[in-house]
């Protein structure tokens, strides 16, 4: 507790320095912009430690941002954003290159990007790390898990995007993409596979997908769809049967990520809502190379949300939150889910500062492979089956 109190004290010395470093200045005649993000939150549970935190104690977590970025020329534009965090168990201050992108646009219907580049997945995928412009303070754990955040994030490859006028019907924003995703070692799958006696050295794939963005002629409405194919392959060692460890290979002919999402925002009201479904063929290749019978993997989530700007400064938000666990596999799988019902105060300070307050009221814990926040490695004494959790969280931005 004391070093996350240090770590607390830190991140507020030093974020007002980081966001007062920001500015914008001229390099061989190009206009180069400097942004950069942080916060910092602290989460209480009742009971079932959360996140890989020890929440029930009380915990702190710490994420912040840099990013630079050129408009090269009217067409041409690069950017890089730097990224770290400390959750529990999860980045423990490991900086990463969040995203590097080089993107053209030859006009307003078609663009192109290169490089590890956001993944245009679902309503709020290229925004997540947006903490200032969210409502929430923890995102709907369902679609956006934060133990999870860098499965989906981005992407090393290419896309093809642009907004096309639809007259009458409005528009339509599109992106086409393929890639690879990212090997992240520091995240939940891995620390959940590693206190079930699998060790990861290796999960990542190739995946392409697209996503579709109407906003009809209906003022404050926007419909959307996603769509990616992941060909994934994980790299284990199995140490659980046995005091010899067993190299293993697991291999995806394919996996479907389907989103459905909206949003609606009419006078001081804004609802969002979200559908997600996940779908995985696997075969075992090693230690047990003759097994031809596939098996499954599949887990949903979904979420529904309002948010009303009750002055200048107070938004009031609440969401209902769902995630379910295997259900297509595993009958007995359909008890494994987590509802979680959330309240939030969101109070803006000034133009650099916001607090959110948020109670969290969730049912159910998953599952001990679903990595969805609760993890049995930090509840020895089993969990239970409700959660009640505090969140408070400062966010700096510019």
């Amino acid at each position: 507790m004391e070093a996350k109190t240090l770590s607390l004290a830190v991140a507020l010395s030093l974020a007002p320095g980081l966001l007062h470093a920001q500015f914008d200045f001229k390099l061989d005649g190009a206009s180069v912009q400097v942004h950069s993000f942080a916060s910092e939150g602290f989460a209480l549970t009742n009971q079932n430690n959360y996140l890989t935190m020890n929440t029930t104690d009380g915990a702190f977590f710490t994420d912040f941002g840099l990013n630079v970025s050129s408009n090269i020329t009217d067409k041409l534009r690069v950017g890089v954003q730097f990224y770290d965090r400390d959750i529990g168990h999860l980045q423990e201050w490991h900086p990463v290159v969040d995203w590097a992108v080089v993107d053209y646009k030859f006009s307003d219907w078609f663009g192109i990007r290169g490089g590890k580049v956001k993944t245009a997945l679902g309503l709020y995928n290229q925004t997540q790390d947006q903490e200032s412009v969210q409502t929430w303070a923890l995102m709907p754990q369902s679609v956006y898990p934060l133990d999870l955040r860098s499965r989906t994030l981005t992407h090393t490859g290419l896309d093809i995007y642009g907004h096309v006028g639809l007259r009458r019907a409005g528009s339509l924003g599109y992106t086409i993409y393929a890639g690879k995703r990212p090997n992240d070692t520091r995240d939940g799958l891995y620390y959940a596979w590693a206190a079930q006696g699998y060790p990861n050295n290796a999960f990542t794939g190739k995946m392409a997908g697209t996503d579709l963005r109407w906003t009809p002629p209906l003022t404050g409405l926007m419909l959307g769809g996603s769509y990616a194919a992941i060909n994934d392959k994980y790299h284990f060692t199995d140490v659980s049967n046995g005091p010899t460890p067993v190299a293993g290979t697991l291999n995806s002919t394919t996996m479907w990520i389907a989103s459905a999402y909206g949003e609606y925002s009419t006078g001081k009201w804004r609802f969002n809502a979200e559908y997600r479904r996940n779908l995985s063929k696997y075969f075992q290749v090693d230690p047990d190379p003759g097994q031809t019978e596939p098996f499954w993997y599949s887990d949903k989530g979904w979420f529904v949300s309002a948010a009303y700007q009750l002055s200048r400064r107070i938004e009031l938000g609440t969401y209902h939150s769902r995630y379910y666990f295997d259900v297509h596999s595993f009958p007995e799988a359909s008890t494994h889910y987590i509802r979680d019902s959330v309240v939030t105060l969101h109070y803006t300070v000034n133009r650099l500062t916001s607090v959110k307050v948020e109670g969290h009221f969730m049912d159910g814990t998953g599952d001990p492979y679903g990595s969805h926040g609760f993890y049995d490695a930090d509840n020895p004494q089993g969990l239970k089956p409700t959660t009640n959790m505090l969140v408070i969280r400062i966010g700096y931005s510019l």
